[in-house]
């Protein structure tokens, strides 16, 4: 299995990029394509004492940023390190791609370039979110589309559903519809619709109307709504998770008494911090995209780019992409739906 990473996206790259691959190499018996300056590439391996075959250096020119037209990843831009990490991608260098770049550009290019699976009418970004009893719940549509209509959040569920069966390990994951309420009446016509259509789609372990806060306390594995609605849900629990490390700390450390009891709970508080810590979770992938794309955090470490690996190399062993396309056929595409 050869899975392609971005060598110059995300905050730390190229170094961080170039320690994951390493490791995953090492740690998962994968190989590696990694694109980018080739010369400056070659530098950095030497510099940090990384010699590895299994390690193929890609030469790109440039770097797509937040700056850039998400759109120039397929024209002008085709030449960066993203770019030529989608068309090896695209013409079946790779098994996997995997940035920690430019959001827009790894959803606009990953759609366009690595094609969608067939009658999939929309793409989506699934984060992986932490939740009580050390556990993660998947929230799709995460922020590539602001507005949808109640069949894109159909093949939300059962795409969502999928992932997290075949990645996460999860039998018959339990998938709920966001809302303001859990009530029939309660909602706009968005959820209204889209409920009916859910609980016709035999396929996934629907539960029905959720609120936010269930979630984040194991209630759902997959979490279903609008992109729009589910960036804001994202931020407000990043937030949350900040407020929270930042109260404990600011506690603990208040005086002697209460540092003696944080050298008491020294492991726990550990834990709490691992969970939810995002290089503990890996990537977020792109479905819906004929072919694995995976969203890595923009401020991932070598770790976090070795969680990326594992979860893009369970997502190809699984043949997940087969299980969508199989699943999103079943659903039948609407005639006028066809050319959307």
């Amino acid at each position: 299995m050869k899975i392609v990473i971005d060598g110059f996206g995300g905050d730390n790259a190229p170094d961080e990029v170039l320690k994951g691959a390493a490791l995953a190499v090492r740690e998962l018996g994968i190989d590696i394509a990694v694109t980018g300056d080739e010369k400056t590439l070659m530098e950095r391996m030497k510099a940090l004492d990384i010699s590895d075959s299994h390690i193929e250096l890609i030469h790109a020119e440039g770097v797509i940023t937040t700056e850039d037209a998400p759109k120039s990843v397929i024209k002008e831009n085709s030449g960066t390190s993203m770019g030529k990490a989608l068309f090896f991608l695209a013409d079946g260098n790779a098994d996997a791609f995997i940035s920690a770049g430019s959001t827009a550009a790894i959803v606009v290019g990953g759609t366009m370039v690595g094609k969608r699976i067939k009658g999939v009418k929309r793409t989506a970004l699934v984060p992986l979110m932490p939740c009580l009893g050390g556990g993660r719940y998947a929230v799709v549509d995460g922020g590539a589309n602001l507005e949808c209509r109640p069949e894109m959040l159909q093949q939300f569920a059962v795409l969502g559903s999928i992932f997290m069966e075949k990645t996460m390990g999860i039998e018959k994951p339990r998938v709920g519809l966001l809302n303001i309420g859990t009530e029939e009446e309660k909602g706009r016509e968005l959820e209204h619709e889209t409920i009916k259509l859910l609980r016709n789609t035999p396929s996934i372990n629907f539960l029905g109307y959720v609120e936010g806060r269930d979630a984040p306390v194991g209630k759902v594995d997959v979490l279903v709504t609008d992109g729009f609605t589910g960036n804001v849900f994202l931020k407000a629990c990043e937030g949350m998770g900040i407020l929270m490390k930042q109260s404990l700390k600011s506690m603990f450390f208040a005086n002697l008494k209460t540092k003696i009891g944080a050298l008491c709970v020294k492991k726990q508080l550990g834990d709490i911090s691992k969970q939810l810590d995002y290089k503990t979770i890996g990537g977020s992938p792109l479905l819906g995209t004929a072919k694995p794309v995976f969203k890595a955090h923009g401020s991932s470490d070598a770790a976090a780019f070795l969680g990326a690996f594992r979860q893009a190399k369970m997502f190809v062993e699984k043949n997940a992409i087969e299980e969508m396309t199989s699943a999103i056929a079943a659903l039948g595409v609407k005639e006028e739906d066809k050319n959307v």
